[in-house]
C-alpha cells in the first residue's frame, strides 16, 4: 500500500499512527503473507478483546440502572461480526485490505474478512498509542451506535424494560397471566396481562403467549406512565 493511500486511511481513520508499520500489517491478510504470523492474525485476536473491552465500558458507564443481561444484549449487537463488518465497509478498510489473488473477489471480503481487518485496525491503534486512544477511536464510532441499539433493543422488548421498573423502583415481582385463548389450535390468539402487586393490568391480545405479554408489558407501561399511549411495537 503507497504512502498516499496509507495517509488517506488514516484521515478516514481520524489517527495518526506514530508506527506506520502496524497499520500495514492489520491491514495484511494472511492469505497475501508469506507466514501466518506476519499477518494479521494476531491483531485480530487483540482487537476483537479491546472492541470488547471498551464497548462493555461504555455500556457500564452510560446505562447505569440496567441490569446484565440487558447490557449483554446491546453489546452482543455492536460487537458482532455483521456490525463491525459495515464498519469496516464505511471506513474503506475492505478495499485497502491486502488478500492474496485467490481472495481477491471473495464475497467474505465484505463478511468475516472486513470485520476481521476491524479489528485487526482496533489493535494496531492500541500497540500505537495505548488504550486511552484506542478508546477514543472506538467510542467516536459506538458511540451513536450505542444508543441506537438501546433504543431498539427498548422497542422490541417492553417486557424486559417493564421488569427492571419493578424490581429496581418497587422492589416487588410480576406475573403475567393468561386471561383468555380463543380459535383452532393451529391458529389461536391469546389474552395476557400483567400483575404487579396484586393489581392487573390492562390485558391485551396477541398471536402466541409471547407477543401477548409484549403489549400487556406495553399496556402496564403506559398505565405506569413510562410510556407514551402512541408508541407501538416494532
Amino acid at each position: 500500500m503507497d504512502k498516499q493511500s496509507l495517509q488517506q486511511l488514516e484521515e478516514s481513520l481520524q489517527y495518526k499512527f506514530s508506527d506506520i508499520s502496524l497499520l500495514e500489517k492489520a491491514l495484511t491478510h494472511a492469505s497475501s503473507a508469506e507466514t501466518r504470523l506476519q499477518s494479521n492474525e494476531r491483531m485480530e485476536f487483540l482487537g476483537d478483546a479491546l472492541l470488547a473491552a471498551v464497548i462493555c465500558e461504555g455500556l457500564f458507564e452510560q446505562f447505569d440502572n440496567y441490569l446484565e443481561g440487558d447490557l449483554t444484549k446491546i453489546k452482543s449487537k455492536l460487537v458482532s461480526r455483521k456490525m463491525c463488518s459495515q464498519i469496516a465497509a464505511e471506513l474503506g478498510l475492505n478495499e485497502v485490505l491486502k488478500v492474496g489473488p485467490g481472495m481477491a473477489k471473495s464475497k467474505s471480503l465484505n463478511g468475516s474478512l472486513a470485520a476481521g481487518v476491524m479489528e485487526a485496525v482496533i489493535a494496531a491503534i492500541y500497540l500505537d498509542g495505548g488504550f486511552d486512544k484506542v478508546r477514543k477511536f472506538v467510542l467516536s464510532i459506538f458511540g451513536p451506535l450505542i444508543t441506537n441499539a438501546d433504543a431498539r433493543e427498548h422497542q422490541e422488548n417492553y417486557k424486559s424494560v417493564l421488569q427492571q421498573y419493578v424490581q429496581q423502583q418497587l422492589n416487588t415481582v410480576i406475573s403475567y397471566e393468561l386471561l383468555d385463548e380463543k380459535g383452532p389450535d393451529h391458529n389461536k390468539c391469546f389474552e395476557c396481562a400483567a400483575v404487579i402487586d396484586g393489581h392487573r393490568y390492562r390485558s391485551a391480545w396477541g398471536t402466541n403467549k409471547k407477543e401477548a405479554q409484549q403489549q400487556a408489558a406495553y399496556n402496564a407501561l403506559v398505565e405506569l406512565n413510562l410510556l407514551e399511549d402512541n408508541e407501538q411495537i416494532q
